[in-house]
């Protein structure tokens, strides 16, 4: 089973991205992460992130299917943050459906623009780990001093605001998108973190029994 995981950052994605993965040992594939290793070895990529700008749809589509095919995976991967747009969507599928398979399952986090706001000014970056944490989600564990960490650029409020508008304009429509081939699970990110994992972990059982 494949599911794509969506949703504006600071909505918990990653949260219950963990819970998932340590229930039905998905591997987890999350498009930051994979971005921050890619532009270590990438100098183009490094330098498209350092301007605070995206990879080209295709060129990502690209990174991402090669990293999978290396890795020999097509099938039980849970997808954080990508795809991030229809383009991305139109060629992650068409590589899924060569290898004969898909995306079974699309989990899509909503919450509020001023919780999204709150959230995300409480994240903090350890420089000695290079883990995020957040102060109010996901705080770090006790022997970690929080005096240490830092507050990047990317997580102020002006910030915020400019991917909140990027996720209207690229992601809202993706999940329009997905509507129309996938079923697609809107959740309040608001909720209870223990709450909203019990909700997906029996929609993918119910899934998964239904797929035999």
């Amino acid at each position: 089973m494949n599911i794509i995981l969506l949703g504006p950052q600071g909505s918990g994605k990653g949260t219950q991205a963990r819970l998932l993965v340590g229930k039905f040992g998905f591997f987890y594939f999350e498009s930051g992460g994979f971005l921050r290793e890619l532009s270590s070895k990438n100098e183009k990529v490094k330098a498209m992130l350092d301007k605070g700008a995206f990879v080209p749809d295709e060129e990502m589509v690209s990174y991402v299917t090669a990293f999978l095919d290396e890795k020999g995976l097509n099938d039980d991967i849970l997808f954080d943050g990508f795809p991030r747009s229809i383009k991305q969507y139109i060629f992650l599928k068409s590589w899924l459906a060569d290898r004969k398979t898909g995306i079974n399952l699309a989990i899509v986090l909503q919450i509020r623009e001023e919780e999204t706001i709150r959230r995300l000014s409480a994240r903090r970056y350890d420089p000695a780990t290079g883990k995020i944490y957040n102060l109010i989600t996901d705080p770090p564990p006790k022997d970690i001093d929080k005096n240490s960490l830092v507050q990047r650029d990317d997580d102020k409020p002006e910030a915020i605001k400019k991917r909140l508008t990027w996720y209207k304009e690229q992601v809202v429509p993706l999940i329009a998108e997905l509507k129309k081939e996938v079923e697609v699970i809107d959740l309040d990110g608001a909720r209870p973190i223990a709450e909203i994992h019990q909700e997906i972990y029996e929609k993918i059982l119910l899934k998964n029994q239904q797929r035999g």
